[in-house]
C-alpha cells in the first residue's frame, strides 16, 4: 500500500508544472538597423564628422609646423658634426645639439597631446550618440512590435519589412540635434610622491 501511495505521489508530481517551465519563450520578432548608415547620416553626426575632420587637419598642420624647422636644424647640426671628421664637437655645437633635443622632445609631447585630444573628441562624440541610441532602440522596437533588434551587418539576409533604419535615424535626429565635438579635459594624473628618508 505504501508503494502505491509513493508511486501515485511521484506520478502526480510529474504532471505539476514547475515555475521555470510554466513560462514559454515568445517567438522572436526581429528588426534590423543599419548602424553605419544611422551614424553617418544623422544630422548631428554629419556635423560632428566635419568638425573631427577639421580638427584632424589642424592637428596635421600643427605637427608639420613643429617638425619642418626641426628637420632643417637637425640637418645643419648633422652637417656640422660630419664636418668635424670624427673630432670632438666644441661646447657651442654640444649646446646647440642639446637645445635641439629639448625642442624636439617638446614638439613630440605637444603632438602626442594633440593626437590624444583628437582621440578623446572622437570617443566623446561616439559616447553622446550611443547614449541617445539605447532608448531609441527600445522605442522603435515597441512601436514596430519587435522583441529583438540586430545590426544589419550581423545578418545574412533580411527583407525590407524588418528594416527599421529610417525609424532609428528619424528618432536620432530629433533626440540629438547637436553633438559637442570637444571632449572635456582629461583628468589630471595624480602626482606620485616618493617617501623621503629620515
Amino acid at each position: 500500500m505504501t508503494k502505491f501511495i509513493v508511486s501515485a505521489a511521484l506520478a502526480a508530481s510529474a504532471f505539476v508544472p514547475t515555475a521555470a517551465s510554466a513560462q514559454a519563450v515568445p517567438a522572436a520578432v526581429i528588426a534590423v538597423v543599419d548602424l553605419e548608415k544611422v551614424q553617418s547620416q544623422c544630422n548631428a553626426c554629419k556635423n560632428a564628422l566635419a568638425a573631427l575632420r577639421a580638427q584632424g587637419t589642424a592637428q596635421e598642420n600643427r605637427e608639420k609646423a613643429l617638425v619642418t624647422p626641426l628637420q632643417a636644424e637637425q640637418k645643419q647640426i648633422q652637417a656640422s658634426i660630419d664636418a668635424l671628421g670624427g673630432k670632438e664637437p666644441d661646447a657651442a655645437l654640444k649646446a646647440r645639439a642639446t637645445a635641439f633635443q629639448t625642442r624636439y622632445e617638446s614638439a613630440q609631447q605637444e603632438a602626442a597631446r594633440g593626437r590624444a585630444q583628437l582621440q578623446r573628441n572622437q570617443a566623446y562624440i561616439a559616447q553622446q550618440i550611443q547614449a541617445k541610441l539605447g532608448p531609441i532602440y527600445t522605442q522603435v522596437m515597441q512601436r514596430r512590435g519587435a522583441n529583438l533588434m540586430l545590426e544589419t551587418g550581423q545578418t545574412l539576409a533580411t527583407t525590407t519589412s524588418v528594416d527599421v533604419t529610417a525609424d532609428v535615424l528619424a528618432a536620432l535626429n530629433v533626440a540629438l540635434p547637436t553633438v559637442v565635438t570637444i571632449a572635456p579635459a582629461a583628468p589630471a594624473q595624480p602626482k606620485t610622491t616618493t617617501p623621503q628618508g629620515r
